[in-house]
């Protein structure tokens, strides 16, 4: 574009920016990206940042601060003169254009005809009042200037909501709801909202609210992802949906779009880094946040959701997660060229379609998580890039401390009564073809027997998933039982599965076999094995012998001794 006759107000640069050992790091390498605590993307262009997208470990505000500075530092040093050396030699001249622009003396017209009106509709915290109020003024203004093009209509009443809506936050100090500029909307947080569901959330901000439900399974659930890179796997994912009712229309669904796999994606990374691992806690965890009704900063409500039905399912996340968002309105005094700006916390929609930022930060109380950055002007200052996210900071630890918190302090201690119980076991490398036997018959068996579903990973980690957690944990002490070795002394509760004249063949553990001679049914004489035992009964035995070839022989007659 640069080098092109098209007109722009480039050029930008974009850079990678990581933290590695405390150190902040440029461009970081594969090797540094794997280790980094933050994962920062900055465009910026000769004299503003323009762009900011970050994942980060509980990154410090003062270090997120640097880190983008120092990004914005080295396109402005390096990129950004590289780029016009290559415009000097080869770039062409740029063409002109006339902008389309409504007459200002129509503007004039619609504003002396319904600016009072239009103040009066706007003045107000509720959404719904403010757009019946407004529907009729614009009518009347249609009626009003019959000759006119209806875009250039809409043009002009979205100009004049804008100019009162900018006028009121930059020179009177005045936001479209009576809030201060650091006020945020009425708060509210629930938990165990759908009791049958193994967690779930409900946040509410002003006339924003999210409801997010965590489901549990085991970890072959975990979803594949075949990259260009190489094939891997997430346990952790969110998914947000956005329907038209939560803004109050209506329209086919017809999948997620831009919006909501941005969104969602935003929040998953925000609590990212808080999931404990697989070691600590072996499920997948899957997020739905639902949008029941939005009034801006919906993708910091879900992930505030997202935290609550995350410590209702008993995931013990390192910490909990909050979200906000900043908002900004910049003027430049057409006479004297000066430059003044205004940050508000928690903006709402109407803050957000007629403001110059959307300044997202999530986060827990220590540090930064998750920052992504909504920009209809041509860049922030350092002063505006710190004070927002100073504001954000404050303002997620009130959303914590207010509401979250008092709502859920911490998670709960196990997982809900309708959620798998995840047991967890290891088994030599060598031994895990004994566990899933010839075919899968021996884990097909386990499963079927004890009402769960096992996975065995190469590492020779077994998970075992069941909703009873005693069935499970008697599968795991089978598993156990299954790779152990034998020896002398061990007591079992063997099924009988064979009856040969000399003595009767049994199964002490899962795919094991041993063999109690005649001699050892009894303490007296057996003249008939099936005197004492039946194919299918069960017999309390010892192991009394395991010959250098592995083969196992069992006694009954040593468990009635005693000895």
């Amino acid at each position: 574009v640069a080098i092109s006759d098209i007109p722009w107000n480039g050029p930008i640069g974009g850079i990678s920016v990581g933290l590695c050992d405390d150190e902040i790091v440029l461009m970081p390498t594969a090797q540094q990206r794997a280790s980094s605590k933050l994962q920062l993307t900055v465009a910026s262009s000769a004299a503003k940042v323009v762009m900011i997208e970050a994942g980060a470990k509980e990154v410090a505000d003062d270090v997120m601060y640097n880190a983008i500075m120092a990004g914005h530092s080295e396109i402005t040093a390096s990129l950004i003169p590289f780029i016009n050396g290559i415009v000097n030699e080869v770039g062409k001249a740029k063409f002109a254009f006339t902008r389309a622009h409504t007459p200002d003396d129509l503007f004039g017209e619609v504003k002396t005809f319904a600016g009072e009106r239009f103040k009066h509709a706007l003045d107000t915290d509720d959404k719904n009042v403010r757009e019946a109020r407004l529907a009729p003024v614009v009518a009347d203004i249609r009626e009003k200037f019959p000759e006119v093009d209806p875009g250039v209509i809409d043009d002009c009443v979205y100009r004049l909501q804008k100019h009162i809506v900018r006028k009121w936050l930059l020179r009177d100090n005045k936001r479209v709801d009576g809030r201060g500029m650091d006020e945020m909307r009425p708060l509210a947080s629930e938990v165990g909202v759908l009791p049958r569901v193994h967690g779930s959330g409900l946040f509410t901000r002003g006339q924003t609210q999210v409801l997010t439900v965590a489901t549990l399974s085991s970890v072959s659930d975990a979803q594949k992802i075949d990259s260009i890179e190489s094939e891997e796997s997430k346990r952790y994912m969110h998914h947000y949906n956005f329907p038209s009712y939560s803004v109050g229309e209506t329209k086919a669904s017809r999948g997620p779009g831009r919006r909501e796999i941005g969104h969602g994606a935003l929040a998953e990374r925000a609590l990212e880094p808080v999931i404990p691992p697989v070691s600590e806690f072996p499920y997948a965890i899957r997020l739905v946040s639902e949008i029941l009704s939005s009034n801006g900063s919906t993708s910091q409500g879900a992930i505030c959701g997202s935290t609550l039905a995350l410590m209702d399912a008993g995931v013990p996340i390192k910490a909990p997660v909050a979200g906000i968002s900043c908002g900004l309105i910049t003027e430049t005094d057409p006479d004297t060229g000066a430059y003044r700006y205004m940050t508000m916390v928690d903006i709402q929609g109407v803050e957000d379609f007629f403001g110059d930022m959307d300044f997202k930060v999530a986060g827990t109380r220590e540090g930064i998580t998750a920052i992504q950055m909504d920009l209809k002007i041509d860049g922030l200052t350092p002063e505006i890039i710190k004070e927002a996210i100073a504001k954000t900071h404050t303002a997620r630890v009130e959303i914590l401390d207010r509401v979250m918190l008092p709502a859920i302090a911490e998670p709960r201690s196990e997982v809900g009564e309708f959620a798998p119980k995840m047991l967890t076991t290891k088994v030599p490398t060598d031994k895990i073809r004994e566990v899933i036997g010839a075919g899968g018959k021996v884990i097909q068996k386990l499963s079927a027997e004890y009402g769960v579903r096992i996975d065995i990973d190469e590492g020779g980690n077994v998970f075992v998933c069941g909703v009873v957690g005693e069935r499970a944990r008697a599968c795991i002490a089978a598993i156990d039982n299954i790779v152990m070795v034998p020896e002398l002394g061990q007591r079992y509760n063997a099924k009988v599965v064979r009856i040969m004249p000399f003595g009767a063949f049994v199964e002490f553990a899962p795919g094991k076999e041993g063999m109690i001679h005649v001699s050892e049914l009894d303490t007296r004489r057996v003249e008939k094995v099936e005197d004492i035992c039946n194919i299918g009964d069960i017999v309390d035995c010892k192991i009394i012998k395991v010959d250098p070839q592995g083969k196992v022989g069992l006694s009954r007659r040593a468990v009635l001794l005693g000895g």
